[in-house]
């Protein structure tokens, strides 16, 4: 059965193999990007994209009159957008600050808010968190921000679920390890990683659409390496 799926983040990277994963499964997908057109120029029959700042309102009040005229229904949204400054903590700005937790976490509660009444109870809300938000694990200098700001969102998922546990929808967070993206080459130029983005959002995209049947307000570390 075809569902209707909100994808961040789609102009490259997890995002954009998303798209292109849940549109070839018969899925309908919003992508919602600064840059939309990377899924415009695929020309697929399910995507809309939108040139969206998940922290605008003004976007996000687009987004919500789409929804409104053209699905009426959500089933699942997938939170993957995400922004990663790398500075040394006595070198990062509050500007900086202030843009990282605006993608990662203020544009996540913006839409999520957005979003979850036009969900069911087997509705499903999965945030992308990283390996560096999870208390107890390893963590590298210069991520004072990014970090953090995925550790923010790993608690709010858990808060969400147990406010919604009698109505739904469920709410999960992915915490992935390192993948050969194009921010990972920005951060941290020239290290290489085995997990492929593609690989990645195949995973992303099966979780999505089945794993509220199993999980709800958990976080499951997406990591082939040790610790």
């Amino acid at each position: 059965m075809s569902k209707n799926i909100i994808v961040t983040g789609t102009s490259r990277g997890i995002g954009f193999e998303l798209v292109k994963i849940l549109t070839e499964q018969g899925h309908h997908v919003l992508a919602l990007s600064r840059n939309c057109d990377p899924v415009n120029e695929l020309n697929l029959k399910n995507a809309t994209a939108f040139s969206c700042d998940i922290y605008n309102e003004e976007n996000l009040t687009e987004a919500k009159e789409f929804i409104k005229n053209n699905w009426q229904r959500v089933d699942a949204l997938i939170n993957n957008a995400g922004l990663l400054v790398n500075k040394p903590f006595g070198e990062i700005t509050m500007e900086d600050f202030e843009a990282v937790y605006r993608t990662n976490v203020f544009g996540v509660v913006a839409l999520t808010q957005l979003v979850v009444p036009f969900m069911s109870k087997n509705g499903h809300v999965v945030t992308v968190s990283s390996m560096g938000g999870v208390q107890g694990s390893v963590k590298f200098p210069g991520l004072s921000a990014y970090s953090s700001s995925k550790s923010a969102v790993i608690t709010l998922t858990e808060l969400l679920a147990e406010e919604y546990k009698e109505t739904g929808p469920s709410f999960n967070v992915l915490a992935l390890g390192a993948v050969q993206t194009e921010m990972l080459e920005e951060a941290f130029p020239g290290l290489e990683v085995p997990t492929t983005p593609e690989e990645m959002a195949k995973y992303i995209a099966e979780f999505a659409l089945n794993g509220q049947k199993f999980y709800n307000g958990k976080l499951l570390q997406v990591s082939n390496s040790t610790p």
